[in-house]
């Protein structure tokens, strides 16, 4: 088993790597348009709670959409769902470009904007994500995760960065026409896929005969039924319950990225440059992680490594706090900022390997017929809990401040995976070679 990252899945799979290209460059432009929102709105208000309300207008159309998004993803073409999600998503990009071009002074605007891109987002990804599985081997899919965190890593490093130098050097404008115009790359690599219908071969037909493409429809139509199906295999199904359930610890509670315009304005000081490079850090520090990736595909107690990275995750964001608590009494500021730097480094690697672990136990122990649905629950989970967790972050921060809101996150975090561990033991014993879900 090598030690760097797997390369397999892009050698062999032209689909796959158009798939790949197109989304890595478009999630920098994403990740770009991210923290310059984050920074308009806390320009325009100085307020670390009014950022914190970008949260809860990204998580609603999250949940909403990403739940019957993943319903449409089960019941028509996965490519065809694909580009509709991800053509609203590029008209979105447009619309921020264009209001600060013309100047706007509105918060509201930015709320709307940031609700319409993301629901589309809730609906796009989990129609990648369910492409792979039919794409690829399942032997694949753990090196595929892997190389899917890394892109997202670099995206995360570069989209943050140049947000930071764009809006420096020409202001939102800038920011937000180069996300636009990059966006087109997801775009491109969906138009490029053959059709993805239904699997009629993930149903079973009650009278025993083959089952066919209209089969697979019926079953997957999509509805508050189709919905509740979804939930219902989850709710029997433990190990890709606890998936879920170890994320949400990590992102409500200890979620650090709402406290970055603060730290970058008041605490470490710099400004836009340090929000970036705090961002950045954390893929940094994903990145490094996943170019060591090799050997991951042969693990096989996946749910253990999962809870393991978590408790990581938590311990890096206590020492974020710790270097804000520092900053300008125990440490200098730039000392500070180093030590925050290093810990979002360590943050950035703990997550990368749980999102890989999670998502390749979603795709392993899931039925295709399931899987849009279940990848619809997960992007509400992992998009939707960070927002859920900045929101609570910001309005916690204006009270106890932003150190000690990370600090205290880090720590409920690791305590909650702790008592995680001992209430559900038989997600330790998860194994990779005979995946139950």
């Amino acid at each position: 088993m090598p030690l760097l990252l797997d390369l397999e899945p892009l050698r062999s799979n032209t689909d796959y790597r158009r798939l790949y290209a197109g989304f890595t460059l478009s999630n920098v432009g994403s990740q770009l348009a991210v923290v310059a929102i984050g920074l308009q709105v806390y320009d325009l208000t100085r307020s670390t709670a009014s950022v914190g309300v970008v949260g809860l207008c990204a998580l609603v159309p999250l949940v909403v959409m990403g739940l019957y998004g993943g319903t449409l993803v089960d019941h028509f073409d996965r490519r065809v769902v694909g580009l509709v999600a991800q053509s609203v998503a590029f008209v979105v990009s447009l619309l921020c470009a264009l209001q600060a071009w013309m100047g706007n002074t509105q918060v509201w605007v930015l709320y709307a904007l940031v609700a319409a891109w993301n629901a589309a987002f809730a609906v796009s990804s989990p129609a990648r994500t369910s492409i792979y599985p039919r794409i690829l081997r399942r032997d694949q899919l753990p090196a595929a995760n892997a190389l899917s965190v890394f892109a997202m890593n670099a995206s995360m490093t570069v989209g943050p960065l140049l947000a930071g130098v764009l809006v420096d050097w020409g202001g939102f404008r800038a920011a937000y026409t180069v996300d636009a115009v990059i966006t087109t790359a997801a775009l491109w690599g969906l138009a490029r896929l053959p059709s993805l219908p239904p699997d009629p071969h993930s149903v079973r037909r009650d009278d025993g005969l083959t089952p066919t493409v209209a089969d697979a429809r019926q079953r997957r139509a999509p509805g508050i039924r189709s919905v509740l199906d979804g939930f219902s295999f989850l709710a029997t199904r433990p190990n890709v319950r606890m998936t879920f359930i170890a994320d949400i610890c990590a992102m409500v509670l200890a979620q650090p990225r709402v406290l970055f315009p603060a730290a970058g304005a008041v605490i470490f000081g710099g400004g836009a440059t340090t929000v970036g490079a705090l961002s950045a850090a954390a893929a940094v520090g994903g990145i490094g992680a996943m170019f060591f990736s090799g050997r991951l595909g042969s693990v096989i107690h996946q749910g253990r490594a999962i809870l393991i990275s978590i408790v990581g995750w938590g311990a890096a964001i206590a020492g974020l706090g710790a270097a804000m608590l520092a900053a300008g009494d125990v440490l200098t500021r730039g000392q500070a900022l180093w030590v925050g730097l290093v810990a979002m480094a360590v943050a950035g690697g703990s997550d990368s390997v749980s999102a890989v672990f999670r998502t390749t136990i979603l795709q392993a122990a899931t039925p295709d017929h399931l899987r849009g649905r279940l990848q619809g629950v997960f992007i509400v989970v992992v998009a939707g809990g960070p927002r859920l967790g900045e929101l609570l972050g910001g309005f916690v921060a204006e009270n106890i401040g932003e150190g000690t809101t990370a600090l205290v996150g880090g720590f409920a975090c690791v305590a909650a995976i702790v008592v995680l561990a001992r209430l559900q033991p038989g997600f330790l014993r998860y194994d990779a070679r005979t995946p139950t879900p």
